[in-house]
């Protein structure tokens, strides 16, 4: 092969370099940086936060809020502050952490918690329904059928979270698997970018996407 032939390879791998295998490389680390410490995007694929969000619906997570963690670690790096009541988070469900939950969080370590015919107090002080949740049953159980509608009074560990879903009557939450530990958690949900609803048949697209959701903060 004559000089000038390699010349040309050489200078034909420069531009493809340049062109595209730079640009994809850097896309990629880009996306990856992104994913990993600032956002992440998650679906809702059940009725327990309801009417907050909806199945179907699509939202970005703030990882950097509570702060960030390195990978293959459990160090956190970028955190700006801790989960607060009221603040509606993603984590990786204690019982089985290959799955992803989103609640409401309702109180932090240190804080007590009690519930009383459907009515949650937090450090003895009763907490309104946040505005899109709901209770859609009227009948109310004794703590001896559940912890559904009537809770003991319960002091949140440090580094905890206790969590319930805004569908009050059909969620599974702290009530019954216990409280979030702040290494579980991945992020403050924190705005929709796209919402899907099922129920709508297949052709109607216009109504099947619920355009009204798009680019809503999370509450």
């Amino acid at each position: 092969m004559s000089s000038s032939s390699k010349k040309k390879q050489l200078k034909g791998f420069t531009k493809l370099r340049k062109e595209w295998i730079e640009p994809i490389l850097i896309a990629f680390i880009l996306a990856f940086l992104i994913r990993t410490f600032l956002f992440q995007p998650f679906k809702i694929p059940s009725s327990s936060m309801e009417d907050t969000l909806l199945v179907g619906d699509h939202l970005i997570a703030m990882k950097f809020l509570y702060g960030s963690k390195i990978p293959f670690t459990d160090k956190r790096i970028l955190k700006i502050r801790d989960p607060k009541p009221g603040d509606i988070i993603v984590f990786r469900f204690p019982d089985d952490p290959s799955k992803d939950f989103i609640k409401r969080c309702i109180a932090v370590g240190g804080q007590t918690i009690e519930i009383k015919n459907k009515k949650v107090y937090v450090d003895g002080e009763l907490k309104e329904l946040p505005e899109h949740a709901k209770i859609v049953e009227k009948t109310v159980y004794p703590a001896r059928f559940g912890p559904r509608d009537n809770y003991s009074r319960f002091e949140v560990p440090p580094g905890h979270a206790f969590v319930l879903g805004d569908n009050r009557d059909n969620s599974n939450d702290s009530r019954y698997w216990g409280t979030v530990p702040y290494e579980n958690i991945k992020g403050k949900a924190f705005m929709l970018y796209w919402s899907w609803n099922r129920e709508s048949p297949v052709y109607d697209i216009i109504h099947r996407i619920r355009w009204s959701r798009f680019f809503a903060l999370i509450r």
